[in-house]
């Protein structure tokens, strides 16, 4: 059995890790790391958990866990993991990290749109962006994930096949987004109070979203020229779930069909992406608690342009999920190992 531990074990993204975790054949988790409930049991944070993990929480002393974990989980804040990440550590242990530390090559980027320092750069080129549909092999060979963003995961996945072929013009994307709030994290913030954010959407981040570089750098890796994007995410009163809508001009001469089949190609072989018949719109209560990523595609030829949408669990494929997807590249496991989920509905 492979052992993990996750630091920062009481988040939404972190117990979402455990229950994953639990329902894996050859995992068991040894580490149920948090800095604020330290020695306090796990399932009096969570009562989802009770009976099922006795455990006491423990710290964040990752030179410790490499001792005792062969994987690391870091679902913790921007800027933890790159203060103390070390070689060490890396020798010892395989480590994911949720957060944005080792997303973004450029180190200078990453400070700018974070407003932190950098603590270990070095790092930062051993890193693999953990988007499994799109590096798979490299993640398999990995130490160190950099587990990609929700936003930036349903984004990339929902423009890729299009993007990759040079069939829309870059320049004219923009991408509009909604999220759930536990996007935000589980820290009691006042604009995410019930009574904030029942019966109202906003938009948030507007032209400064942190997740903006990342999607950029993913789509310039995969259409191979620079991509500037605006981004706006909006904030939906529900717990779970992302859509992204995204618009672009179509370049050459591309049938609706054409460039539908585009994704039906790159996604045939995909387990966790379905391409939707027809030009049914992704919905998010049909991903929902699962590690799908439903997409698809309408082309306006009015416009000439082709909206391209997609539909996932931010806690799950968003985190998580991809997170557990990641692992399982890396130690060889059945990449759906732990993750055949059937989504939650209602």
């Amino acid at each position: 059995m492979v052992k993990a531990g996750i630091i920062g074990a009481t988040g939404y993204a972190g117990q979402e890790l455990v229950r994953l975790l639990l329902g894996h054949r050859e995992v068991e988790i040894a580490w149920y790391g948090s800095r604020s409930y330290v020695d306090e049991k796990f399932a009096s944070v969570f009562g989802n958990y009770v009976k099922l993990v006795d455990d006491i929480c423990k710290g964040d002393d990752l030179e410790q866990l490499a001792e005792e974990a062969d994987v690391i989980f870091t679902a913790t804040p921007q800027g933890y993991l790159a203060g103390i990440l070390t070689e060490s550590v890396l020798e010892k242990a395989k480590v994911i990290d949720l957060s944005a530390d080792y997303r973004i090559k450029d180190v200078s980027k990453y400070e700018k749109w974070y407003g932190i320092e950098h603590k270990s750069p070095g790092l930062v080129a051993e890193a693999v962006y953990g988007l499994c549909e799109i590096n798979r092999e490299s993640i398999k060979k990995a130490r160190l994930i950099a587990n990609p963003g929700c936003y930036p995961t349903c984004s990339t996945l929902s423009i890729a096949p299009l993007a990759k072929r040079g069939w829309i013009d870059m320049d004219t994307l923009i991408i509009d987004a909604k999220s759930g709030t536990s996007g935000a994290g589980r820290g009691a913030k006042v604009q995410n109070l019930f009574c904030e954010v029942n019966e109202n959407i906003k938009a948030y981040g507007v032209a400064s979203h942190r997740h903006t570089p990342e999607i950029e750098d993913q789509l310039s890796y995969i259409s191979g020229k620079e991509v500037v994007i605006n981004f706006t995410p909006h904030l939906i009163p529900m717990n779970r779930g992302i859509l992204v809508t995204a618009y672009a001009k179509v370049v050459g001469e591309h049938s609706a069909d054409e460039l539908k089949q585009a994704y039906n190609e790159d996604y045939e072989d995909e387990y966790f992406v379905r391409v939707l018949e027809g030009t049914t719109p992704p919905e998010t209560k049909w991903v929902e608690g699962s590690n799908y990523v439903d997409v698809n595609i309408k082309y306006d030829p009015r416009t000439n342009r082709v909206i391209m949408m997609g539909a996932m669990d931010n806690i799950t494929k968003g985190a998580a999920g991809q997170a557990v997807q990641n692992m399982n590249l890396m130690f060889g496991f059945d990449e759906q190992e732990g993750l055949r989920l059937v989504p939650m509905v209602p």
